[in-house]
This record gives structure tokens, sequence and C-alpha cells, in this order.
């Protein structure tokens, strides 16, 4: 049995749209690219048709990757959850850090959804487990390779 992987209605976009890139896209312009590279002959040493048959594995191990996912989501809208005004999945929450002063801000989302560049952290993280359950104005302790550090929740948004 296979669990279910909790994603954002925003990740569950996200994914349909590679996933028709890459099945209406990219696999058409790879398919192509082997057809004119077996034209040039000698499969053995020709570079360009092994290049293309690389990059057709690749593009055809992640259409199988997303399909799962997607078979296997659990769309969590934090929209229409009640939340009692606590951090939950798919929540966006404000904090400072208690030494230094640095707001930030980030969404929980699932693993598949994290970029860290993008403010969106796994469920998994440790933060986020520091985080889950938590109110507005809570102080948290995350355990991190450099010690812990301590936050204060300023604001909990669930958008």
């Amino acid at each position: 049995m296979i669990n279910q992987i909790p994603m954002t209605l925003q990740g569950i976009k996200k994914l349909h749209k590679e996933l028709m890139e890459l099945k209406n896209i990219k696999r058409p312009k790879i398919i192509n690219s082997i057809i004119e590279a077996r034209k040039h002959g000698d499969l053995k040493e020709n570079a360009e048709y092994h290049a293309a048959r690389e990059a057709q594995s690749f593009c055809e191990g992640r259409i199988k990757d997303i399909e799962i996912k997607l078979s296997n989501a659990n769309i969590i809208d934090v929209t229409k959850i009640t939340h009692n005004n606590k951090i939950i999945f798919g929540s966006t929450v404000s904090m400072i850090n208690i030494i230094t002063d640095e707001i930030i801000s980030y969404k929980i989302v699932g693993h598949d959804e994290a970029n860290l560049k993008n403010n969106l952290i796994s469920v998994n993280a440790p933060i986020s487990r520091a985080l889950i359950g938590k109110e507005k104005n809570n102080i948290i302790n995350v355990k991190t390779p450099r010690g812990v550090i301590k936050y204060k929740i300023l604001d909990i948004k669930y958008i």
C-alpha cells in the first residue's frame, strides 16, 4: 500500500503543468531528436543518439514519477480547513528570530513542493515540525546543526 502524499492546491497545479509540458512538448522533441540521430548511421558511435536516448529515459522516468505522485496525492486546501488559529499544513507563517531580529516567512507544503528559495518548506522539515499546532505569539525552539534557534510567531495566514 502506498501512502498518500500531502500537497497543496498550488503544488498539484504545478505538477499537472510539468506533466503536460513533459508529455506534449519535451517528449515529442526527444522523439524527433532520436529519429534525426538514427539517420546519421551507426548507432554504437552516435553521440547524438545516445544523448537523446538518455534524455528520453529521464523524461519518461519523470513522467512516471509525477503520475505516481498525482495518483497518491492528498490535496489539502488550507482555505477550506478549520484551523482554530493554529499552524497547520499549508499555513504561511511569519516569525522573528529572537536573537538576530530577522523576520522570515514560510509556507508549509508537501515534501515535493518544498523550495527554500521561494520560502516553501517541507512539512517534514524540523522547523515545520516545531511550528505545527502552534499559535501567534508562541515561541518555538528549532534544533539546527548550529544549535537551537528561538523564533516568535508573528502571524499565521491561511492562503
